[in-house]
């Protein structure tokens, strides 16, 4: 099995050091390093279980997103939101080390875990976690979004399948997306008594309900990135007509 090392460094406000060290299987995007033996009652599937869950209690005691959350939470229990931390993450390709408020640096590592955590409703970020991007902000997420989702329906359409380019059924995913953050904020909740990873959830909650927004203004708010090629491409066809 091949893997690559993803590690979050979490340095807090009294100088201690909090290390997550990952292992990302490259073939089916597992990722590994982030499941405790001990599951508190609120990683039940039953517990405030989201309304759109695809999985059964028949086949799961635990739902997969909460369970990969647990070591998150009780390493952050003493943080509140807008505590001033460190976050570090070292790669294979790169270390980013930035200072942040302890809410965008779990906002950061909850993005990672969520993707591969299981849940049927957040299989497509799977493949964005391959290249994750700590710490991305509002316009970063959109950019990457869409243009993962874009080039999945390249690869559907080369295995004969329709190819949705209005994005409509990325809209759907966040739509999605949103729900299951309303049920794990829920969960969350009766976890913790600090808001430092609750905020997080809200945090990620708040990008899931720009993206539909934004394709339904056609993508406006990226779409000045690319108004050189399209000049230029306009530019060459004119020439090539002429």
């Amino acid at each position: 099995m091949e893997t690559t090392p993803i590690q979050y460094c979490f340095t807090l406000p009294d100088g201690s050091k909090h290390f997550f060290d990952l292992q990302l299987n490259t073939q089916n995007l597992e990722l590994y390093g982030c499941t405790p033996e001990i599951l508190p009652e609120w990683t039940k599937l039953e517990f405030n279980q989201c309304p759109n869950c695809t999985i059964s209690t028949q086949t799961h005691q635990h739902c997969p997103l909460a369970v990969n959350l647990v070591n998150i939470i009780e390493s952050f229990e003493r943080l509140v939101s807008y505590d001033k931390i460190n976050v570090e993450v070292v790669t294979d390709e790169r270390i980013v080390s930035h200072q942040t408020t302890a809410q965008k640096g779990i906002k950061s590592l909850m993005g990672l875990v969520i993707a591969t955590c299981g849940c049927p409703h957040t299989a497509f970020f799977k493949s964005m976690v391959r290249f994750h991007l700590p710490l991305a902000t509002r316009e970063e997420t959109i950019y990457r979004a869409t243009s993962t989702y874009l080039l999945a329906q390249y690869f559907l359409k080369k295995e004969g399948q329709k190819a949705d380019l209005d994005l409509k059924g990325l809209k759907q995913i966040y739509k999605n997306i949103q729900v299951v953050n309303i049920s794990i904020a829920e969960r969350l909740r009766a976890a913790t008594k600090t808001d430092s990873s609750l905020n997080a959830i809200i945090l990620l909650d708040v990008y899931a309900q720009a993206i539909p927004l934004v394709i339904e203004e056609s993508l406006e708010e990226i779409g000045y990135l690319f108004a050189p090629f399209i000049s230029e491409t306009g530019s060459a066809k004119d020439h090539n007509q002429h």
